[in-house]
């Protein structure tokens, strides 16, 4: 029987696909949140799975301390907690707005995390079963996001809470790791205007079950964990090192076109090999024309060109002619 997950804001978009990721994979959870009806709504949805619902909050260090003796009352030794807390995505640029706006937003954003690991951590500790403890950043930590800057100051404040939670946790025998997804991410509450790139919530509950179940392979427990949806392309074969030279029927109606990289040929009338440096050129680069007026550079690259043609185009006597 596999040990229950800890799913906080169980109700949300993101929260909703952790469930059912974790539901499909046969594990228990304690799903987290605070109105009891959308809790009651969403353990409907699922009337035969081993669901039990918790109405809390952790919002504060009073509301984590009442969640946590919730869950020990329950006295069932847990595999994890998903922290998918997240405050509303109010929009508005920072300089048009006051510092308790952002100090507001880094409360709703931020602050739970800290209170929710500082009683749920040492709960995972007691079981002494290695448990796990995700949480799930959004986008804009590396990089500002337009109209939303105060996400993204606390998209990159929870980066670094993870990081010291990582290393703090170690103590206890859990490991913390954070879940970095980049973008938005389609839940069914935004599905009617969501991009097609976007990941869904339950593909981000699928990657949180993986880092739950230890099961990411080649990858070492490190804080950050990032979320990557498109695989990386794959690589290109290496550039030959020169082009194929013209045959030599098509080489007698107009001079060679140079390559871009450097090669050496040999000429039939000498045993000293010729190195080519070539140079990108054009028929405004190198006029056909010994006439015309050219820089000393643009008349070395006709001249080089002309004699790359005559030796393609000259009879070796050491070798046997080519059938016509």
């Amino acid at each position: 029987m596999k040990a229950p997950l800890v799913v906080l804001g169980a109700t949300g978009g993101v929260g909703r696909g952790v469930v059912q990721a974790a539901i499909d994979s046969g594990r228990p959870v304690i799903a987290v949140a605070r109105q009891s009806s959308e809790l009651k709504a969403l353990k409907a949805g699922y009337p035969h799975a081993d669901l039990t619902t918790i109405a809390g909050s952790v919002s504060s260090d009073a509301a984590g301390a009442k969640l946590a003796r919730a869950l020990r009352k329950l006295d069932r030794p847990l595999a994890g907690v998903v922290a998918a807390v997240c405050g509303g995505a109010e929009r508005g640029r920072l300089l048009d707005n006051p510092a308790d706006f952002l100090r507001r937003k880094l409360d709703e954003d931020l602050l739970p995390h800290l209170a929710a690991a500082r009683h749920l951590l040492p709960l995972l500790a007691e079981y002494d079963r290695g448990g796990t403890y995700v949480l799930i950043g959004g986008p804009g930590s590396e990089h500002p996001w337009a109209g939303y800057g105060h996400r993204s100051i606390g998209a990159a404040a929870l980066r670094m809470l993870a990081r010291v939670l990582h290393d703090e946790a170690r103590q206890l025998a859990v490991r913390v790791q954070l879940l970095a997804v980049d973008s938005p991410v389609c839940t069914e509450f935004n599905q009617r205007h969501s991009c097609p790139e976007w990941p869904s919530a339950l593909s981000v509950g699928q990657r949180v079950m993986a880092l739950i179940d230890h099961e990411v392979s080649g990858e070492l427990p490190r804080a950050i964990v990032p979320y990557a949806l498109r695989q990386p392309p794959p690589e290109l074969p290496p550039r030959s090192a020169a082009r194929l030279p013209p045959s030599p029927a098509s080489a007698t109606a107009s001079p060679p076109r140079l390559a871009t990289d450097s090669y050496s040929t040999t000429t039939s009338r000498t045993s000293t090999p010729k190195t080519i440096t070539a140079t990108t050129a054009s028929s405004d680069a190198c006029p056909q024309d010994p006439g015309s007026p050219a820089d000393e550079k643009t008349q070395r690259c006709l001249q080089d060109a002309r004699a790359l043609l005559k030796s393609l185009t000259s009879n070796n006597p050491k070798q046997e002619p080519t059938p016509r």
